[in-house]
Parts: C-alpha cells; structure tokens; sequence
C-alpha cells in the first residue's frame, strides 16, 4: 500500500496520531514505539510498512478509568448539554445590527494583524523580542525585524490593510457558503467551496488532511458526494482532528446566528465534524455560541456560561473552560493566570483547540471589553497568537469597536481567497446583515 498524506510526510503523520490517541486515552504500548523508532525519519519517511501499524492502533485498549463522554454527532452532543437561553431576545435595529458586524470584522482583523508577525512564538520569546524592541506590553502592533517577526505587511511601521490569512480566509468562507447555499448549507458545500475559493497551499493540518481525503473520493464534478463520509474526512490520516483548525472558524457562521448561540452551534457543527472530532469540533461550537451571544449579552463571565450550554458537559474542553474561570478568580493578573496554563499544558502542541481557547478567555477575562488591550493580551500570551487574537478581537469588537489599531488597517482586507481580493470591512458588515437576514427568515 502506497502511504498517503497531505501536511507532512506518512511517517510524522503515523508519530503525530500516537499523540492524538494518547491524548484520547488509549495505552501506547512500548514496542510500538520503539518499532516506530527504528524507521528512518527520512529515506523511509514514505515507507510502505506504515500504513501497517494503523492496524495495530485501531485494536488499543483504553486506559483504566477513561471517563470523559466525548461525541461526534450533533444530537449525542447536544443530549449532553447543560440548561441554556439557545436564543437570545434580539432587539437590535438593523443599523445598529450592522455597526456590531463591523465591529466584528474590525475586531478579528485587528487582533490577526497584532498576532500574525510572532505566530506559534512562546510566551517568553514574546516578551523578550517586545522588551528588545521597548514594546512590552504590547499597545500597537508587533516591531518589524526582518530577522525574527513574521509578516512585514502587519507590522508597526507596515500596517495598512489586513493582509491574507487563514483567521480571515474562513470567516469569509462562512460568509460566502451562506450566501451562496442559505441556511441549510450541508457540510459537504462547504468543502466544495473550499476547491473552488482555497487555495490548497492555503490550508493547514487538519484541514488539510480532510480536503485531501474528501478528494480520495470525492468525483471532480460531483455537488453531493455518494462515498466520502464526514468519519473518513475527519478521522483517516488526521492526527490534527482536535487541533485549532475548526476552533479558528467558528466566527461567520456566529455573525449570521447573531442572537441565536444554539444555531451558531449547529452551524459551527456543520463546518467542524468533516474535519474534526471531540474537542476540536467544540472548540468551534463553543465560540460560535459565544459570539453569537455577544450581540446580546455583554458580560464575560453570562458569555462563557452560554458557550459551555453548547457543548457536552463532561468534555475536557469544558474542564478546561471551568479551570480558567477558577484561575481567573485566585490569579490577580494575566501573567499568574498564564504561568498556570504553560504549566498545566506544557506537553500540548501550540496549536491544539484547548490551551489556545484558554489563551482567548485570560484576554477576554482580563481585558476589560478593550478590543486593542484584549487582543494585546492574547498575543503576548503566545502559541497560535493570530487565531487566538482573531477570535477575541471578534467577541469584543462586536460588543465595543472602539479601536486605536483598527483604524490603521484603513478598514481594508486583502485575502488570498479566490473572488475576494479586496474588500471593505463596511462591506462585510452588509453583507453580513444580508446573510443574518436570510437566516433569521427561516
């Protein structure tokens, strides 16, 4: 059998999915791994002796005690919901409806823009480059340095628009599939409008996986695939199924549900469970719900509390969302609170769903409703420091768009997404109302 794979080679995808199923509570045995050890990280790297050791993974026991109740479908998840509003009374004009989307767009735009020139950068290298620079705390966007920060178009002396980026490209995508198919979109339109709007180079870990497997078996003109499940999608050759990826997603289908947290959920669940599974598709359900919500309700903590009404209760992202409540009431500071959660998850990957959603609620916990303060704070705190600005930036520009840095993007997006290669945030805004009022028609 020859291997298969989209991100990195069959070999790191086979090493990457023992993480995952560890992380999934299945025993690892030894042998395995040092099985695995003897392959040559690179002349066998696409050796046909590894799809042979997915056999051996798919008959692992689970460790003794296991007891997280974790599903995959939108019924099983919603079954294991706490009580919650699912609809918040909108009393909104429509005018003031479209001032919070712009709000919105602004917000995501400018906490991507704060993040993007120090992606994946911890925590420590952040402060330090910002010390170097006399830019700590962070206040503006991020000092060039063509040396260390990423993305010269989204520094201090560059900025002028919100330059291409995956945190944009798929609110877009929302934005776009609901315009194009309405609110009973399937999940299938969405990756038929990932061909034909992405540019694959553009797509990331788990998502790149899903599309590539939904290609497998997937005929070049079929609308509504006859094969390919959203459990191959998610699952075959995708250790990254509870990574960021869907997490980063969930804004465009929130904008069109505004007001309405349970079906921004089962939106966010559409676009999710093709790609990923468990927390990975929470995480998106979660912050739908969330911002959803937050064209309503303005309070932090009523918000969270909403977002966790969506998912299962007995999932370790709703632990986590729990844990970051408690360590935000014992730490007096951002930095405390930080300290905590690079301690607690300093095994997790850098862009895994759960540690970078605890990452937006410190700065939306600690950023007193300050769009530019709030999406500082998710930057410095590192790992995925443009999803995680993005998303706060969303939430709090929706309920207070006052913004320093906003206004330096010059309201200007300028995406890598096929059909858009400049648009207006102003623009986006009508769009959005349009869309909203499409749904809300039903």
């Amino acid at each position: 059998m020859i291997p298969i794979a989209g991100w990195t080679t069959p070999l790191q995808l086979l090493k990457d999915e023992l993480v995952q199923l560890e992380y999934e509570g299945f025993q690892i045995p030894e042998e395995l791994r040092e099985k695995l050890e003897m392959i040559d990280p690179e002349t066998d790297a696409w050796s046909s002796v590894i799809p042979g050791f997915y056999k051996q993974l798919e008959a692992l026991p689970r460790v003794p005690g296991y007891d997280w109740v974790e599903p995959n479908g939108l019924e099983e998840i919603r079954a294991l919901r706490s009580q919650g509003p699912r609809r918040c009374p909108m009393t909104l004009s429509e005018e003031e409806l479209k001032n919070r989307f712009h709000g919105a767009w602004r917000g995501r735009s400018v906490g991507c823009a704060l993040g993007k020139p120090v992606e994946g950068r911890s925590r420590g290298w952040i402060r330090e480059y910002l010390v170097s620079k006399n830019a700590w705390e962070l206040s503006d966007y991020v000092p060039y340095d063509s040396e260390k920060a990423f993305c010269r178009a989204s520094t201090r002396e560059n900025i002028a628009f919100m330059e291409p980026d995956d945190d944009i490209h798929y609110t877009l995508m929302g934005l776009v599939v609901l315009e194009t198919f309405g609110p009973q979109f399937q999940w299938y339109d969405i990756a038929n409008t990932w061909n034909t709007r992405l540019p694959y180079s553009a797509i990331c870990t788990a998502e790149r996986q899903a599309i590539l497997n939904y290609n497998l078996r997937g005929p070049r003109h079929a609308d509504r695939p006859s094969v390919v499940t959203p459990a191959f999608t998610r699952r075959f050759n995708n250790p990254y199924r509870e990574w960021i990826g869907a997490q980063i997603r969930a804004d465009g289908w929130a904008y069109a549900c505004a007001g309405n947290p349970e079906l921004a959920a089962e939106f966010a669940w559409r676009d999710a469970h093709w790609t990923h599974t468990r927390n990975g598709i929470y995480g998106e359900m979660f912050f739908a719900a969330v911002i959803a919500a937050a064209f309503v309700e303005h309070d932090p903590y009523r918000l969270i509390e909403i977002g966790l009404s969506e998912i299962p209760a007995r999932c370790k992202f709703a632990q986590a969302v729990h844990e970051a409540l408690e360590w935000r009431r014992q730490c007096r500071d951002w930095e405390s609170f930080m300290d905590r959660l690079d301690d607690r998850y300093r095994t997790m990957n850098r862009v895994h769903t759960v540690n970078n959603a605890m990452i937006v609620l410190m700065a939306l916990l600690y950023g007193n409703l300050d769009l530019d303060r709030s999406c500082a704070l998710a930057v410095m705190g590192g790992m995925d420091t443009d999803c995680n600005g993005a998303t706060v930036g969303s939430i709090v520009g929706i309920i207070n768009s006052s913004s320093r840095l906003a206004e330096r993007l010059n309201d200007t997006i300028k995406p890598n997404f096929i059909g858009e290669t400049e648009v207006t945030m102003t623009a986006l805004a009508e769009r959005t109302l349009a869309v909203w009022k499409r749904v809300n028609a039903r």
